[in-house]
């Protein structure tokens, strides 16, 4: 495993960790999410190069095997010619071909190598990417649904508003109109019982007055 890919990985295992203590959570997604796109960029940028490198290389390589070919048969047609001097120095250039030829295939391998690294280190990062961001929006998403809570509950609920409901409102109104017409007939009958009471007093008084007149009357009967 590649330097870049331990890197990344402790980067992933402490992201964990300090999502637990965070205060704020999606900025913290955020600047990871900015670090792994930046990731992103630099390994797309070094896979270019890899690619470009690459194929110089394995070009390299061909060119060298041609020219090997070539100096080969060379030296098969200077040996036909009984040339023997030009079939060495034929040979000998094939061999420089050959180890030139075997030098940048070698290399070639390994950029080969390097660029499926390269390409499977992409793959998880983009994918690595993709999924913190979909919990970034999905985490996002639940914490506007708790603030939206937050503030119906402070509007409409229990506490808030008037803290009444329409039911108990008309309830509280129907005691307060049925205490006033108590109130009312205990002021009626009140009234009622004085005026009965003045009225059977003012009847006494009568019975009184008539008592005495009759009395007056046969007073004046006996002087004559």
């Amino acid at each position: 495993m590649s330097l870049i890919r331990r890197v990344r990985d402790i980067t992933i295992a402490t992201l964990n960790e300090r999502l637990e203590k965070a205060e704020d959570p999606v900025r913290l997604i955020d600047q990871f999410l900015w670090g792994t796109r930046e990731e992103i960029i630099q390994a797309e940028r070094l896979y270019q190069q890899y690619a470009s490198h690459g194929g110089h290389l394995k070009q390299q390589w061909l060119q060298a095997e041609q020219q090997s070919e070539k100096r080969e048969q060379q030296a098969m047609l200077a040996l036909k010619a009984d040339e023997e001097n030009v079939a060495r120095m034929a040979l000998r250039e094939k061999s420089s071909y050959d180890q030139h030829a075997a030098q940048y295939k070698q290399l070639y391998e390994e950029s080969r190598k390097n660029i499926e690294e390269l390409e499977e280190l992409l793959q998880e990062l983009r994918g690595e990417y993709q999924s913190v961001y979909d919990k970034r929006e999905y985490y996002t998403a639940r914490m506007e649904s708790l603030r939206l809570q937050q503030r119906m509950n402070a509007r409409y609920g229990a506490q808030g508003g008037s803290g009444q409901r329409p039911d108990s409102m008309f309830r509280r109104l129907e005691d307060r109109i049925s205490d006033m017409e108590l109130e009312a007939r205990s002021f009626r009958d009140l009234r009622r019982s004085g005026e009965e009471f003045l009225g059977r007093a003012g009847a006494s008084v009568q019975s009184v007055i008539e008592s005495e007149l009759e009395q007056l009357r046969r007073k004046l009967s006996k002087e004559g």
